[in-house]
This record gives C-alpha cells, structure tokens and sequence, in this order.
C-alpha cells in the first residue's frame, strides 16, 4: 500500500464545519432561487403578465423562471473563476450577497398593472442576477466540502450540499403555505407574495455568519504553496478536461425531475386553464413532503457512493425517475391528490435522490483541484440552463386542452434521463481515486482492501475525535 499523504493535502480539514456551512449555505441561498420558482407558477402569471389570454401568461411566466438558467453559464464562467484563483470561502461568500440582494429586489418590484411591460421586464432582470449568482453555489459548496472531506468518505460529506438545498426547497414552500392557505386571495396577491422575498434579509446576515468561519480548504492552500494555481482556470478546464464537462453537461439534464415535479407539474395542476383545479395550498405540500422524504434519504444514498461507487447510484436513480415521471403525471391528470403525492414521494423524494445526493461528489472528482470550481459549475450549469428552457416547452407542446399531456411531458422526460444515465455510464469511477489524483484520467483507484482498511481508520479516528471531544 502506498503512503496516502504522498496523494492526499496535508492541512487542517473541518471535515463538519465545512459540511454544516455548506448545508446551511446551500439551504439559505436556494431558499432564494425557489420562492422565486414556486411564485412563477402559483402567482406571477396573474400580477406581472396581460390578463388578455391566461395561456400566454402561463408560458410567458414559466419562461421568466429559465431566464434564471440562461445567465448561470454567464455566472458559472466568471464565479468559476473568482473560486479557483480567489478560493471557495470567497465565492460563496460573493454568491450568497448576489442572490440575497437580487431576491429582496423582487419582492419590491411594482406589477403590470401599476407600470404596464416595465414591471415583467424588471422581473427578468432581478432573475438574472438571481441565476448569476447560483450558478457558483453547488461546485463551490461541493468543492469546498469534498476538499475538506476525508478520504472514503467524500460522497457522505458531499451530499450535504445537496440535504441542504432539498431543505431551502422545504423553508420556501413552507413560507408560502401560510400565506397561501389564511391570507384571503386579494391581500395575497397584492401584497403577501412578498413576505418570502423580503424575508432574504436574513438570509444574507444569516449566511455571512455561517460561512465566515470555514477556513479555506487544505487542496486549495496547497495549490497556492506550490504556485499551481492557473492564470486562466477556465480555459485549462476545456483544454484537459473538455470530455468530462460534456459529460456533467449531460448528466446535468436530470434537472428536468425537478422541474416536472415543481415547475411545470404546479402549473398543470393549479393553473385554471387546465382544467385540474389542484388548490394552490394543497399542491404545494406535494414537493413539501418529497423533500422532506428527500433530506433523509441523501446521506444515506450519499454514504452508500462511498461503499458501491459513484455511477451505480446516479444511473439506477437517473432511468427510474424518469419512469416515474410518467406516473406523477397521470396522478394529476385524473385529478388524484393522494396518487399524485405517492408518486412524488417516489419520484422525486426517494428515486432522483441516487443522481440528486451523489452529483456533488462525482461532479467535482472529475476534475483536477487547479479547475474543479470552473469545470464544475460551467458544465453543470450548462445542463440545467437547458432543462430551465423546459417548462415553456412543455407548456408549448402540452398546453391546456392538449391531449395525452402525461405522454407528451413523461416521454421527453424519460428521454431526458436516458441521456443522463448514459453519460454517467461513460464516466469514470471516482470513489477510491486519492484527492491530489483527481481529474488524472489515468490514475490508479486505491485497490479495494487497502481502500477499505482506510476507510475504516478514517471512521475509527472520526469516533476517537468525537470521544476525545
């Protein structure tokens, strides 16, 4: 057996404060993100669009929320970069005020009926900065926790990025059920739709504080001692690594998940044009509970990588949530609340989650330490600005009226996810490559019981810290 620190940083690694303030980060900044989404399909068609044709209203404001998307690539090459010459610590930092400020700007803006075309203008421009800034949140939070993760245990700590961004998803439909369910529908729509928004204040005090106190990672301070870090981290990424970037470009499309469960599946079943008549405060509990169900299930799946490997989980998980699709569609076209939540709860809150829990931890192990942050969030970002382009389409191909929606929308999901599943088939295994081998295509895994022995000294150790402490 080889000697790890030959192939591991040395430094000081806060393997659960890195964890924790990328859980609590994530979780805060997607708080943001998703108000935006839930409020772009349960109210933004009727306050910031003509009234004149309800269908028009519906693809206008489903397509305000991909705007958000189109400017995360722009965000992912200029956040990747700042992360992999500047640091993580300074990126998150710099995304967190970005979506924080943007948010709050929303929930000030004035509606058509007060300014006419300016008010859904304003709206687009406060989601692009919106999808500016997240577009560094998951490689940043992902790399920095991966970075400071031990070895063997990399895809455990990882996917706490991700438990905390199923958990702003929680706190963002959480706000709005309240306000939805007591609030009489006039004083929602003319005003309490903007509690969420303003809310962001303290997300920013609150986010500023966590993430102030992680110290920079150990891979990334020694990239600065030995003067490895790239003048241009962006065009490195594409010329060493262009093949594993189209790779997470594709496996990325399994964003069309959630948007079947939360994005278009809110408008098909609450929108009157379609004729499903789901109540606002009733739907909103269907991602509630998935994601709650979601928050349990990814440490496990993500601890489950460590053992098993990477590709196993993210391609079962990626063919059978498409599969499901069909089914939380039918759910909702024959007017079923309780199938609708079962399926969801399959779906979205136990299936996607062997893609949704593992992604932070294979996404950035493709990837060399000098350009993990810029490959990453260029090529994830990509891939989701793709799927954001969904749910207009699918409105457009599948708009009220049109028959078989749940075909129409389930198979060019199923499609979607077969193209994810592929790619990640094509990907290499990442579990047992040591963190200063990462992104090396010709780097040797850890045989399997020394990977072993090591993966449980590095538990035996977590428990004697944990005693001693």
């Amino acid at each position: 057996m080889s000697n790890p620190q030959e192939h591991e940083p040395s430094g000081r690694h806060q393997s659960k404060k890195a964890a924790a303030s990328g859980w609590i980060g994530s979780a805060l900044e997607y708080y943001d993100f998703f108000i935006y989404a839930t409020a772009a399909s349960l109210i933004f068609p009727q306050i910031f669009f003509p009234k004149g044709d309800p269908k028009i209203a519906i693809v206008a404001s489903l397509a305000t929320y991909g705007v958000g998307y189109v400017a995360r690539p722009i965000g992912a090459f200029i956040l990747g970069h700042w992360g992999d010459t500047h640091g993580r610590k300074k990126v998150l930092i710099l995304c967190m005020f970005l979506m924080g400020f943007s948010t709050i700007a929303v929930g000030l803006l004035p509606t058509y009926d007060q300014v006419g075309l300016l008010a859904p203008v304003l709206l687009v421009a406060c989601r692009l900065v919106q999808g500016f800034a997240v577009a560094g949140e998951i490689s940043g939070a992902s790399s920095m926790i991966l970075e400071h993760a031990p070895f063997g245990r990399r895809g455990f700590f990882a996917s706490f990025t991700l438990q905390g961004v199923q958990a702003g998803q929680i706190l963002a439909a959480a706000v709005f059920l309240p306000l939805a369910h007591y609030m009489p529908a006039d004083q929602f729509n003319s005003w309490g739709w903007r509690i969420p928004f303003l809310l962001s204040f303290i997300v920013i005090v609150a986010g500023y504080i966590i993430r102030r106190e992680v110290e920079e990672t150990p891979a990334f301070a020694e990239e600065g001692r030995k003067h490895e870090r790239p003048r241009s981290p962006v065009l490195d990424a594409f010329k060493y690594s262009w093949k594993d970037m189209l790779r997470v470009v594709c496996m990325s499309l399994m964003n069309v998940i959630p948007v079947v469960a939360t994005i278009f599946g809110a408008a098909y079943a609450v929108q009157a044009a379609y004729g499903i008549g789901f109540a606002k405060d009733i739907y909103l509990w269907i991602p509630v509970l998935g994601n709650i169900l979601a928050v349990l299930v990814i440490p496990y799946v993500g601890n489950l990588s460590d053992r098993i490997g990477r590709k196993p989980p993210i391609i079962v998980g990626s063919l059978a949530a498409g599969l499901l699709a069909f089914g939380y569609l039918y759910a909702i076209s024959i007017k079923s609340v309780p199938l609708a939540i079962c399926m969801s709860l399959l779906m979205w809150g136990v299936v996607y989650q062997g893609y949704n829990a593992v992604f932070p931890s294979f996404y950035p192990e493709l990837f060399p330490t000098r350009t993990r942050v810029s490959a990453m969030a260029i090529s994830q970002n990509v891939g989701t600005a793709i799927t954001a382009m969904l749910p207009a389409l699918f409105a457009t191909v599948a708009p009220p009226g049109a028959p078989n929606i749940p075909l129409i929308v389930g198979s060019l999901a199923f499609g979607i996810t077969v193209i994810a599943a592929i790619a990640a088939l094509s990907a290499r295994e990442t579990y047992r490559i040591h963190m200063n081998d990462l992104g090396n295509a010709g780097a040797l895994p850890v045989p399997k019981p020394d990977y072993e022995r090591m993966r449980e000294k590095t538990l035996a150790d977590a428990r004697l810290a944990k005693a001693a402490g």
